[in-house]
This record gives structure tokens, sequence and C-alpha cells, in this order.
């Protein structure tokens, strides 16, 4: 295994059974649609995985389009959406062909981390071309450098607890740890930024940015940005 988007496209270790994986998309799908600035919206999910509860998030649009680099996930989206009016399923290059100015919102949730620094400035600023004036880009999920593992356990932790799941939270971590997650984490390092350094790259590409007070999905020690694509001054 080479590269991140062949471990998506395999199976992993990352949800400990399938409730836990299908809380997780819940609600992370709900505090994304608290994002949507208005119900004629149309949104891109830029690595949005498999996305389980999609749905929740294609109600609060026009349109909902779900990006992936992973075939294998890409499937599994096209065959659980097949048939809804709202929700598209698109390749990453199909995603960078969609028309500018064409998109109220874009979501890259869990995406920056796995992205190596000197390519994401240029992943925002292609994404940003399809977004009309005052459209917005969500980074969500950002690891601040300081970030320790155990921390992120205690997250997962405390999402079993409060989830119904927490003994195959504690049976999961053992297995994560002896997985190729922490090989791929050791061999291909994950990108993390300080809050000051994400505002800054994204005011370098002349939007207009924010960190968000909450983190969408359970774990709050991770940071979430807004940024507005703002018109042209005349």
């Amino acid at each position: 295994m080479t590269s991140w988007i062949d471990y998506w496209n395999g199976d992993h270790p990352i949800y400990v059974n399938e409730r836990h994986k299908a809380l997780h998309y819940r609600l992370l799908a709900r505090d994304l649609a608290s994002l949507v600035p208005d119900e004629d919206a149309v949104v891109l999910d830029f690595g949005c995985g498999e996305a389980l509860s999609a749905d929740i998030l294609a109600e609060r649009t026009r349109r909902l389009s779900l990006s992936d680099a992973a075939p294998n996930v890409r499937d599994k989206l096209a065959a659980r959406f097949a048939g809804h009016p709202r929700i598209a399923v698109l390749s990453d290059h199909e995603a960078f062909a969609l028309p500018a100015a064409s998109l109220d919102l874009v979501i890259l949730h869990s995406v920056a981390q796995y992205v190596p620094r000197e390519d994401f400035p240029g992943l925002i600023e292609r994404l940003a071309e399809k977004l009309r004036d005052g459209g917005r880009i969500v980074v969500g999920d950002i690891l601040p450098p300081d970030l320790p593992a155990t921390t992120d356990a205690l997250a997962l932790l405390r999402f079993g607890f409060e989830g119904g799941f927490l003994m195959a939270a504690g049976m999961g971590l053992v297995r994560a740890a002896l997985s190729d997650y922490r090989k791929l984490r050791e061999d291909l390092g994950l990108t993390r930024y300080t809050e000051a350094e994400m505002l800054s790259l994204l005011e370098g590409l002349g939007l207009t940015a924010r960190r968000l007070e909450r983190n969408p999905g359970h774990n709050q020690s991770r940071m979430a940005f807004m940024a507005v694509k703002l018109a042209p001054l005349e």
C-alpha cells in the first residue's frame, strides 16, 4: 500500500463496527447540513468517504455532488444513492470539471491531513474557482500540530460511551494500533496546521476566512474553518 487513496479504497479498521460508522456519518451529515446557506444551494462534498447519511445533507440542498478519489468508495455511493433526485456521485476529475461559479458550498472534511502541505493551496484554489461570488468552502477536521494520538483516542471512547459501542471502541483502538493505518501514518504522515496557518493559507488565496466554533462530527479537539469567496471590487 503506497498512498492514502489505496488505503481508503480497501478494507480498513477506522470504524470499530457498523454502529460506529453509522453514528459517525449521521452526526457529520447533521453538522454539515447546518452549514448549508439555504435550501437552494448547490453543494459539493469533496473527499466525502462513504457518506452513509448524505441524504440528510441533501435535504438541505437543491443539488449535492459527492466526490471521492477511491473507486470502491464511489461504487458504494453510487449503489446507495442510485435514483436519489438530489445526489450525484463524481470522481475527482469530474468534480474539477464542474463549471466555474456553479457551486454555493464546497465541503472538505477530513481531507487536509491526507494532502501534502505543498499541494493543499492548489486544491483549495481549484475548488474555489467553482464557487459563485459569496460561495463558501468549509475545511473541517484539521489536526493541530500539538494534538496527540491519545486525545483522538479519548474522543473515540467518549463517542463510544455516548453511542453505545464503548467496548467495541476500546477493541478497535487496539486493532488500529496494529494495523496498516498506523504504519501509513508513520510512512506518509498526516499534514497538520495551526489556526493561524490555515487562516493565512485561505486568506492568501483571496478568501475571507474564520474558524468555526464547532468542528463537524464528534472530535472537538480538531478544527474547522469557513472561507467565503467575495465578489471582485469594481
